[in-house]
């Protein structure tokens, strides 16, 4: 899928070590429990990767039109975890560092919501972030989604880390569609 910017495809081989060099990356981890190792890190890509060839979608590699570079990755997923709103359709995103603050996570995280909308057809989508992570909600408020009255334990965080209060946001197809004129 592309965007202005943007295109959003299957994992490719080479984009192993650069995802790699994310999950080393403490301001990129910050919010996440610990750093991956290269291993965890590309057995987290197989994983995405695997379920992408599964399903048609997922958590998308990005990368720049313009440069052909490999950003991150923003898509959708259903959480294999038990959650408040389980089962449920979640949208994430995580970006290097070099590529934040550039409209990069919404831009292609509103493709991926027009693609759970409009050919999966879920009528609602979710997202959830740790409660300090303003960043990542404000890119759920830009696309739209509304903070919901739900503060949870994330069940893969230890409970007694800093990190396992998690706030949770949800878009509705009918709203999304009237904010983005379809």
């Amino acid at each position: 899928m592309k965007t202005e910017r943007l295109l959003m495809r299957q994992w490719r081989d080479e984009d192993y070590p650069l995802f790699a060099s994310m999950g080393v990356d403490k301001q990129v981890m910050r919010y996440f429990p610990e750093l991956l190792s290269r291993q965890e890190s590309d057995r987290l890509a197989g994983l995405i990767r695997s379920r992408i060839e599964e399903n048609g979608w997922g958590f998308w590699a990005v990368e720049l039109l313009e440069t052909k570079e490999f950003i991150g990755f923003v898509g959708i997923n259903i959480p294999h975890y038990e959650i408040p709103v389980s089962p449920c359709l979640e949208i994430g995103w995580r970006l290097a560092r070099k590529y934040w603050g550039q409209g990069y996570a919404t831009e292609a995280a509103n493709k991926a919501l027009a693609f759970a909308f409009t050919q999966l057809d879920y009528d609602t989508v979710y997202s959830f972030a740790v409660k300090e992570n303003i960043k990542s909600q404000a890119v759920m408020q830009r696309l739209g989604l509304e903070k919901m009255d739900i503060v949870f334990n994330h069940p893969m965080v230890p409970e007694d880390s800093d990190l396992s209060e998690h706030v949770l946001y949800r878009i509705r197809k009918q709203c999304w569609l009237k904010n983005n004129f379809l």
